[in-house]
């Protein structure tokens, strides 16, 4: 039985891929869904898949990057919103791609595509990513550049360059900068969405913080991983779902 993941930040398109490729190809697998790149890349290691369906932007880690990964050992469908990068891809090798929003037939056409190549071997997709990740420079999803945030009863702007990290606390996250915190209402599963991955990384399911501010990584006498700041005394905890970002610092 081939065996697929789906990684897709949004979770209707998530279900829609789903129940479309459940209703095309019964006899597929999807052994894991994935909201977001490290969770895309955790299920790539852990289950192998045959196929993975792979949206290009994603908090976290890009589809690109996950899909150099996958490079050779899982066939890649793109899920994306810009055709251009889709053509590319499919001419580049990638098996195929989808488009947002979702074609019943569009997908049905992927599986056939897949199905021909079952067999084969996946593509190696080193010049693909390349371009793509040219291609992908003009045309950079819009995030977050500033907040407002509470401080008693004061209210600040702050800009992403000034933020160490948010971190969850009961119904607020917390927005850390060099010499003081403020309080928000937005979630940090909603914030992830909004900033860019290549700064903020998610390093805990409730913690995200500022590549720039990071000044060493280390282990405590039991073997977890934290992360020291430049500005402020305190310490990160680095879950083990997170680990991975940081072994080669």
């Amino acid at each position: 039985m081939t065996r697929a993941v789906i990684a897709e930040d949004e979770g209707n398109l998530r279900e829609q891929l789903r129940e479309t490729l459940a209703s095309v190809w019964p006899e597929l697998d999807v052994v894991a869904e994935a909201a977001d790149g490290i969770e895309a890349l955790r299920a790539l290691e852990e289950h192998a898949p045959d196929v993975l369906f792979l949206d290009i932007q994603m908090p976290g880690l890009s589809g690109l990057e996950v899909a150099r990964h996958a490079s050779g050992r899982s066939h890649v469908v793109f899920v994306t919103a810009f055709d251009q990068y889709a053509v590319s891809a499919f001419e580049q090798g990638a098996i195929d791609y989808v488009m947002k929003p979702l074609s019943a037939s569009r997908v049905a056409e992927t599986v056939r595509r897949l199905r021909e190549r079952e067999q084969s071997a996946p593509a190696n997709l080193e010049g693909l990513l390349q371009s793509l990740a040219g291609r992908l420079q003009g045309h950079r999803r819009e995030y977050l550049r500033w907040i407002t945030a509470s401080q008693g009863s004061e209210t600040r702007l702050i800009t992403m360059d000034e933020i160490f990290y948010f971190q969850s606390d009961n119904k607020y996250t917390v927005v850390a900068t060099a010499d003081r915190e403020s309080l928000i209402r937005v979630p940090i599963r909603e914030l992830a969405e909004q900033l860019d991955p290549e700064t903020f990384w998610q390093i805990h399911r409730g913690t995200l913080v500022n590549v720039n501010h990071i000044a060493g990584v280390s282990r405590t006498f039991r073997g977890h991983m934290e992360l020291r700041l430049k500005q402020r005394p305190e310490t990160l905890a680095v879950s083990e779902s997170y680990a991975h970002l940081f072994r080669q610092m």
